[in-house]
């Protein structure tokens, strides 16, 4: 009788599943890392920043306790569900298990990493930088960069965890997916960058314009518009070009040493 395959082994799916799990969770928590470091995040993160900066705080009162409607979180939720229909609509096979804790999942564990790591970093004197009246008002640059570097390589690691485990893809990688195999309208790599782009220039664009509506800033006011370029460069700076062009190998040499090991290790 023949040796059963890798794939027909009872355990390969439980194996599969908690890859799935274990690499979209270091993700969102590797997306914390990104915002508290201010160097730019991902082009999906970069436009789901800008939607979060634009939209209002919607609050209500649920069994004695404020519940924000439109926190980051619920938002990445409302957004993924509407990308998930056009997946349901137009090409169905890129559904798995990773879709659905990348859709409710990613978004809260990001928006928690982000509040314990940023109140972590603030309560400490040497990673703070304060006012002239003493009070803390950013972070140290050593300590962001130590952060974007810690995010670069763990969303790395749960990216080659998650994409061997291979389990469906999130609703934002179906996209350019979709658009290059399922429609024939380019090649994978172009329709990317070109969907990466346009996340990026719209996420830029919502932040702009909540800046001047909501925070009243302007760009013919020098002071202002530094305090703009800042914004922009958090989301859209040099950590976004690094997951825009560097994340690939990086993948590759996390996927070659870990990832596929573990999933296709011999059984003794």
């Amino acid at each position: 009788m023949a040796e059963k395959t890798i794939w027909q082994k009872p355990d390969h799916l439980g194996k599969r599943i908690g890859m799935s799990l274990f690499g979209v969770v270091i993700c969102a928590i590797s997306v914390g890392f990104f915002k508290v470091a201010a160097f730019g995040v991902d082009p999906f993160q970069a436009l789901m920043a800008g939607l979060d900066k634009i939209i209002p705080d919607v609050n209500i009162l649920l069994f004695g306790k404020e519940i924000n409607l439109t926190s980051f979180g619920t938002l990445y939720v409302i957004v993924n569900a509407i990308l998930f229909i056009f997946m349901l609509v137009f090409d169905r096979h890129y559904i798995g298990i990773a879709t659905f804790i990348n859709l409710f999942l990613l978004g809260y564990i990001t928006e928690f990493t982000l509040a314990k790591l940023t109140a972590f970093l603030m309560a400490n004197p040497n990673t703070v930088i304060l006012s002239t009246e003493g009070a803390a008002v950013g972070i140290v640059l050593w300590a962001r960069i130590i952060c974007i570097v810690i995010g670069i390589i763990v969303i790395c690691i749960g990216s080659a965890f998650y994409m061997t485990a291979d389990l469906g893809v999130s609703t934002y990688d179906a996209v350019a997916l979709i658009i290059s195999n399922t429609w024939k309208k380019g090649k994978f790599f172009y329709v990317r960058i070109i969907t990466d782009v346009i996340c990026v220039i719209i996420g830029v664009g919502l932040l702009i314009l909540a800046l001047y509506n909501n925070d009243g800033l302007s760009l013919s006011n020098r002071e202002h518009a530094l305090t703009i370029g800042k914004e922009i460069f958090a989301i859209a700076g040099i950590g976004t070009i690094i997951t825009a062009f560097f994340m690939g190998p990086l993948i590759e040499v996390f996927n070659t040493i870990w990832a596929k090991p573990f999933l296709y290790e011999k059984e003794k």
